[in-house]
């Protein structure tokens, strides 16, 4: 946990509860119709969360899949539409991407159409259908 002035930072699931999610989830235009079990169950399946509170209440959540080691894919950038254009999600990302689990993975790849401008102000570059933040040239042998 990470704490500023304002928020409090989370890297954990046991910060998150289904439902403050699915709260969060209502505001997109694809995952509005996300259950609490299936919530539940895409948590449990989830590598690592990350999230922000503001006066208890939950106003941003992105999680990542990934081996620890090569490769990481981020899922699910939400920031509550109060706290959008204030630098929420940037702040999210930038904990996310510096957390001591996940700063030396060289690549960590998201899908979106929505957030490209967003995403590239944060070190990714678009490639045909995706995202990509590569720290390192990838290695082939």
């Amino acid at each position: 946990m990470k704490q500023n002035t304002e928020y409090m930072f989370y890297d954990s699931k046991l910060a998150l509860s289904a439902s403050d999610l699915q709260d969060l989830y209502r505001f997109t235009r694809w995952g509005k119709s996300r259950s609490i079990e299936q919530i539940e169950k895409m948590l449990e399946g989830t590598s690592i969360c990350f999230s922000i509170r503001h006066n208890g209440k939950l106003i941003a959540f992105c999680r990542v899949l990934t081996d620890f080691v090569f490769r990481g894919s981020l899922w699910d950038i939400l920031v509550h539409p109060d706290y959008q254009g204030k630098g929420v999600g940037s702040q999210l990302l930038q904990y996310a991407l510096s957390h001591p689990a996940l700063k030396d993975v060289p690549v960590i790849v998201t899908y979106t159409s929505e957030l490209v401008t967003f995403m590239g102000r944060l070190g990714f570059e678009p490639r045909e259908g995706l995202m990509i933040l590569q720290r390192r040239p990838m290695e082939y042998s």
